[in-house]
């Protein structure tokens, strides 16, 4: 007897047509399906009580598995999610929690019923693990998720699925973070869909080669089960609701709230003009070692009441800083929820009609085996949502309502970092392994209305928590020197964005080192990009203090509170990295805030002198980045109009103009653009004028516009650039800022590679309609 051996091809998928899915399931499993006419014969009292129904299964699943779990990843800080799945694995209803997530589960279902309808089979009682992000489900190895089909009268029914991060599951690195790995062989072992649960028996034997892998055995068998529960809450939950109401109208319901999320995105975008945006980003360095970057680039195409998401000329795979098409859909899924979606329930099977994704394969974002793919969810997917959230967010601008959703980027990052070791304050000396989540209260990005949330957590993670430090400090053996927000991280702008913060620790009750790992990104080149001219918010920054002082200031009684009082010898981290942690050292993060939004010259006076007064600025900030002049807690008004002219007077001696302008527009019957710019219908077509001075800038057929444009050191953005980029890249890394050429109002500022591609430049061409 032979036996195929798949190659790498067999362990990939794709979106699928439903029917042609439906159509391949062997007669072995029949599935439960309903008509259009029983869908269109719902009455609407009956769909909104099962639809809520539904979304409440969704939250006990979460409440059960945050109940069983012993991972602060799941009971503090929130990653993980759930879903409800119809019979062929279209995401019905999903959870509120880690949004990335949504764009593999459905993929994972795909794949097993193409791949595991016939043998092993797909049967009541039965349920599959898996982490292989080929196959889809999570977006890295670390993200493990269970699925179940759920089945009525031996059809199938639909699926449940509950899916979260895992501490540890092996490989080269503590917490399965490997940061000098070039493929996925140095990494935590794929493991496609295999049964966990056969007629609802727990296998022994899966259950315990899956623990063996793993530096935490205990957390991952118990989180596990704590899935497992979950699932078999979902089940019970379904079966109460199809006896209520019975199985008909139960599943025209599921297929009902698809296509209606369907249609209410598709009549938004059918609202607003077609046109072309473009984004693109960069990861400073791809492993340990490295001092390059890496480009991920989109343009974002709407026409009628579709998008599209051409990711062409992004860079090809390269060290860990990759993911797969999960991952790649899961960043567009993270950017679309919130800013398209966010009136719309998260029907995610019908929200993903309305998009297409172009990609390359073997790209950062589209990454084929046997890549490394241990930073995916938190480097390439996360930039892919960010990029796509610039597109989108410059695409709603246009629209004074839909603009309320504008948003400039967000914390830009995940900064990672684990630590372990040996914990030796009980009675036996017990090994450890932490994850920090502190860099769950990220800084949001500003819009065109308010400032960013400081310290608001994570776009993808809507109820994501930080975690206590309390509890940090009895779970593990270290002691917290400071956990505060960080002055300036924010993105100076007319709105400013929302604060990040720092965290330093030394261990503490432990005699040994403890092994450190870096994974980050966003020290080099910023990730958290302003909007409309807004500055973006700060660099990361990781610092060991060695040779510390913290012993002697702590025995003195001294709190420090400043790197430098504990030491005069500070190792900046790389971003990718293994390390130690010595007993008496000290390690801080710095993480990242949001962007801002519009010039900071167009910021009220008053708003910046109550940010000087509430910390959330320097007083260098305000004069240097708004010119604000602020004398004994109160605005010198006339003083600040000098110092605002003044810098604009130095915008204009500094900058080179590019192309020419022509004369003033009309600006009654301009349409907005963004903050600074609009379209002016004339005779011979249509100009892009300044909002601000009405300055022609250019006509939008003709290509970029008139611009005036500047680069300088990075830290000319402002005090938030708190890393040196000559650290981690050897490319040149330059702060690029637009202005208009005759009021010299800043329309585009970014920190950006010295070779970054002008999208300022040709934003005429790219934002107006096509037809």
């Amino acid at each position: 007897m032979t036996m195929p051996i798949p190659g790498s091809e067999a362990f990939s998928s794709r979106p699928v047509d439903p029917g042609e899915l439906a159509r391949s399931l062997p007669s072995s499993l029949p599935v439960h399906s309903v008509t259009q006419e029983q869908i269109d014969a719902l009455d609407p009292l009956t769909y909104e009580v099962v639809r809520h129904r539904l979304w409440s299964v969704t939250d006990e699943m979460g409440e059960a598995l945050k109940r069983m779990s012993g991972s602060p990843i799941v009971t503090d800080a929130n990653d993980f999610d759930f879903a409800i799945s119809d019979e062929l694995g279209q995401e019905v209803q999903v959870g509120l929690y880690n949004t990335m997530l949504v764009g593999a589960v459905d993929l994972a279902i795909y794949w097993t019923l193409r791949h595991r309808a016939t043998n092993p089979g797909i049967e009541a009682g039965d349920m599959f693990l898996t982490n292989d992000p080929w196959v889809g489900g999570g977006l890295h190895q670390n993200d493990v998720m269970v699925y179940q089909p759920v089945f009525h009268d031996g059809k199938l029914f639909a699926w449940t699925s509950a899916i979260a991060h895992q501490p540890d599951l092996g490989g080269v690195g503590l917490g399965s973070f490997s940061p000098a790995a070039q493929d996925v062989f140095s990494e935590s072992l794929p493991t496609p869909p295999v049964k966990v649960v056969r007629g609802g028996r727990l296998q022994r034997d899966v259950a315990d080669l899956w623990v063996r892998r793993s530096r935490v055995p205990m957390l991952i068998g118990l989180d596990l089960r704590a899935k497992i529960g979950a699932n078999n809450v979902g089940a019970e939950r379904l079966h109460a609701l199809i006896e209520q109401y019975g199985p008909d109208t139960v599943k025209a319901v599921m297929k009902r709230m698809m296509s209606d999320a369907e249609s209410r995105l598709r009549a938004k975008l059918s609202a607003l003009p077609d046109g072309s945006w473009s984004a693109t980003g960069y990861q400073d360095q791809s492993h340990e070692g490295d001092r390059g970057l890496h480009k991920i680039t989109v343009t974002t195409t709407k026409t009628g009441d579709h998008l599209e998401f051409d990711f062409t000329g992004t860079d090809p795979q390269a060290g860990v800083i990759n993911c797969t098409y999960a991952g790649m859909r899961g960043g567009v899924m993270l950017a679309l929820l919130p800013i398209l979606a966010n009136d719309i329930p998260w029907s995610a099977g019908g929200l993903m009609r309305c998009f297409d994704l172009v990609t390359e394969e073997g790209t950062l974002n589209n990454a084929t085996f046997p890549a490394a793919v241990g930073r995916g969810p938190i480097g390439p997917a996360w930039l892919t949502g960010s990029l796509v959230a610039e597109c989108l967010s410059q695409m709603l601008d246009r629209d004074l309502e839909l603009g309320r959703n504008v948003q400039a980027t967000c914390c830009g990052t995940w900064d990672t970092a684990v630590i372990a070791g040996l914990d030796e304050r009980g009675e036996q000396p017990a090994p450890f392994l932490n994850i920090l989540m502190e860099p769950m209260a990220g800084g949001y990005g500003a819009r065109p209305h308010a400032d960013g949330m400081d310290t608001g957590g994570l776009f993808c993670i809507p109820l994501g928590r930080v975690p206590d430090v309390e509890m940090t400090e009895f779970l593990y053996p270290v002691l917290a020197l400071w956990r505060r927000e960080v002055p300036d991280s924010g993105g100076p702008g007319r709105h400013r964005g929302g604060l990040g913060a720092s965290v330093a620790f030394t261990p503490h009750g432990t005699s040994i080192p403890m092994g450190l790992v870096l994974a980050s990104a966003g020290k080099a080149v910023t990730q958290n990009q302003g909007l409309s001219g807004g500055h973006p918010g700060n660099t990361g920054l990781d610092v060991v203090a060695r040779r510390s002082r913290v012993a002697e200031l702590l025995a003195a009684g001294t709190m420090p509170s400043e790197l430098a009082e504990i030491s005069d010898t500070l190792e900046p981290g790389q971003n990718y990295a293994s390390s130690y942690l010595a007993p008496g050292e000290v390690f801080s993060m710095t993480w990242q805030g949001g962007g801002g939004y519009g010039d900071p010259l167009a910021r009220e006076p008053q708003a910046v002198a109550r940010d000087l007064r509430e910390q959330k600025i320097t007083a260098a900030a305000a004069l240097a980045v708004y010119g604000v002049v602020v004398a004994d807690g109160e605005v010198d008004e006339p003083a600040t109009a000098a110092e605002r002219a003044r810098l604009r007077d130095v915008r204009r001696d500094r900058s080179r103009v590019t192309g020419r302008t022509g004369g003033k527009a009309d600006l009654g019957s301009a349409r907005r653009v963004d903050d600074n710019l609009v379209e002016v219908a004339g005779g011979s077509g249509t100009t892009i004028a300044c909002a601000h001075c009405a300055e022609v800038l250019g006509d939008t057929a003709d290509g970029p516009l008139a611009l005036a444009v500047y680069e300088g050191a990075p830290t000319e953005a402002g005090p938030q650039i708190v890393a040196t980029a000559a650290d981690y890249v050897d490319a040149s890394v330059v702060f690029r800022q637009y202005c208009c050429p005759s009021c010299w109002t800043a329309v585009s500022s970014a920190v950006v590679p010295a070779d970054h591609p002008d999208h300022a430049a040709t934003i005429g061409r790219l934002t107006v309609a096509t037809g």
